[in-house]
């Protein structure tokens, strides 16, 4: 058996052909260029997807389902992108769209929902029966996994993890609110308290300002963890306060839903044990249950950017 995904995001559109054990057989991309019509987009997706079957020497008639992973508020009991801020469309038949271009089943689902299902099913969680990832990228993306169903809410717009707010009437977040967990915890706001940091210094002593050439605008999310390991206390500072806050988005997920497994996305997640092991430490000081033999784990994700291609592939057999 063979089975498709495609990721639709904000900069590029992967189409995969993945097989039964959930390997990554052929790939295609191109680049997403939003703002752009519906119809260009759908085009885009349908020409990737008979690209990659063919690459893999196989077609359309190889596979039975479709499945995409989109960003925003995905309805997938009616087919629709209700909305999306990255792609800029409201009410999008994206399902309609891609059925009428290829005649297959399509299936859309949110694309961190999506990478959820990927590390539940072949990654970081697999054999858990209710786990959650995090991604740490630009914002705080989540999903949520029980007794093997993605988690959407009654609107299909759940696991909006970042907008959780961990520090009431805090830093301003992108969606309106202040404190949101993600105005801190993603690497967009590690980037801006790593800033911070250096702004309180003295530009002449600044260990991080001068590793990064005297100029603040290439302060990036290792930037700190880069000055930590070499001993720099501004650094440790950074890092500490950054971890600390994940640790508290963290234990409030681990308070609420108790899931087996809690993997970690995106780049900062690379910095492996100098992030999970202090992680680790902060939430179990913090988690509801600490006197429970059984216990989250939190580690780190293991598909990468594949996870949304192999999560949306296999949304059919979910």
């Amino acid at each position: 058996m063979y089975y498709l995904g495609i990721d639709l995001g904000g900069t590029n559109i992967v189409a995969g052909v993945v097989d039964e054990n959930y390997n990554i057989i052929a790939k295609e991309s191109c680049k997403t260029n939003v703002p752009r019509s519906e119809e260009a987009i759908s085009d885009d997706m349908a020409n990737l997807a008979l690209k990659a079957l063919e690459k893999a020497g196989l077609t359309i008639d190889n596979i039975d389902c479709i499945g995409i992973g989109a960003p925003g508020a995905v309805n997938s009991q009616t087919g629709i992108i209700e909305f999306s801020a990255n792609l800029q469309f409201h009410n999008w038949k994206i399902v309609e769209m891609m059925e009428n271009r290829l005649n297959k089943k399509v299936i859309v689902e949110n694309d961190a929902n999506a990478a959820a299902f990927g590390e539940y099913i072949a990654g970081a969680a697999k054999g858990a029966k209710n786990a959650i990832a995090i991604t740490l990228g630009t914002g705080v993306g989540g999903g949520i996994i029980i007794d093997g169903k993605i988690y959407s809410g009654s609107n299909f717009a759940g696991a909006e993890v970042g907008h959780i707010v961990i520090n009431y009437n805090g830093r301003q977040c992108g969606c309106g609110r202040k404190g949101c967990w993600e105005a801190y915890s993603s690497a967009t706001g590690l980037i801006k308290s790593t800033k911070e940091a250096i702004q309180k210094e003295n530009p002449e002593q600044s260990y991080m300002l001068k590793a990064i050439g005297g100029d603040i605008n290439k302060v990036s999310g290792i930037t700190a963890f880069n000055a930590m390991r070499e001993g720099d206390e501004t650094g440790k500072k950074v890092v500490d306060e950054y971890i600390k806050m994940l640790a508290c988005g963290i234990t409030n997920m681990i308070n609420i839903f108790q899931p087996d497994i809690l993997c970690i996305g995106g780049g900062i997640s690379k910095e492996g044990d100098n992030l999970l092991i202090p992680l680790r430490k902060y939430v179990e000081e913090e988690r509801y249950t600490k006197h429970n033999d059984k216990q989250t784990y939190i580690c780190a994700a293991k598909l990468g950017n594949d996870a949304g291609i192999i999560g949306a592939a296999f949304l059919g057999e979910m």
